[in-house]
């Protein structure tokens, strides 16, 4: 309980901007609680196990089982690995291009809001300097229409105060900080593990397709863009 009233206390004499920053950081927490679910949602699924499963699969020729197990998650990792087997036929640009369209779109809502918390973290502490400002404003104030033998130990107070906003900013700011940079930490984590399934699991569906294609079939090669025929000019007039 005394405890609870030295919080109190300190609170309530940071003036006006503590309760601008309670309110800033009750935001904070909330766009934190929420990127957190969806970011560790996305970094719970063992990839590399899953590549394993889905690369072992392509190489016997299980391509049906290979989807199967690509569709039983909604984590980045699984969406690149449906859209590559969705691709029929070996054109390893083909399957790169649907495996950069997938991961085009399962990438940026992970982190959405993030930045966020780097803009509320620095207007955390902002609030908390212009609080501090105004503390000493009042206590200047308040010292200079104050009895002389009083000034020392009203100035004292006051500074003690205004500094009050300035350590509850600092307070929500630096955590902050050090959440945006873990939760950005795991989005570039799952970001690796996207570069990993598209070149591996690419190489190994040519591989199987190229591997389990029958005999006597040849693959056929892309069609070249033709020439548009040149017209010809009409022919000149002698003397013309």
């Amino acid at each position: 309980m005394n405890e609870f009233s030295t919080i109190a206390a300190f609170f309530k004499q940071g003036g006006v901007f503590m309760y601008l920053i309670l309110a800033t950081a009750i935001v904070i927490a909330a766009i934190v609680v929420e990127r957190f679910l969806v970011i560790s949602k996305a970094a719970r699924l063992d990839s590399r196990k899953m590549i394993e499963d889905v690369t072992r699969r392509i190489g016997s020729g299980d391509v049906q089982g290979a989807r199967q197990v690509s569709h039983m998650s909604t984590a980045p990792v699984a969406m690149i690995a449906q859209a590559i087997l969705d691709v029929n036929g070996t054109d390893t640009n083909h399957l790169q291009m649907a495996a950069d369209d997938a991961a085009t779109l399962a990438m940026p809502p992970l982190s959405r809001r993030l930045a966020y918390l780097n803009v509320l973290a620095n207007v955390c502490t902002l609030l908390g300097l212009l609080g501090t400002i105004a503390g000493l404003i009042q206590a200047f104030t308040a010292v200079g229409a104050a009895d002389p033998s009083q000034r020392s130990s009203l100035l004292a107070a006051g500074i003690s105060t205004a500094l009050n906003a300035t350590a509850f900013g600092l307070v929500i700011a630096i955590p902050t900080l050090v959440i945006h940079g873990y939760l950005l930490g795991l989005i570039e984590g799952i970001a690796e593990q996207v570069d990993e399934a598209s070149i591996r699991l690419t190489h190994a569906l040519t591989k199987s397709r190229e591997a389990h294609r029958p005999a006597g079939v040849v693959a056929m090669p892309q069609a070249r863009p033709v020439a548009a025929p040149v017209q010809a000019r009409p022919a000149i007039a002698a003397g013309q």
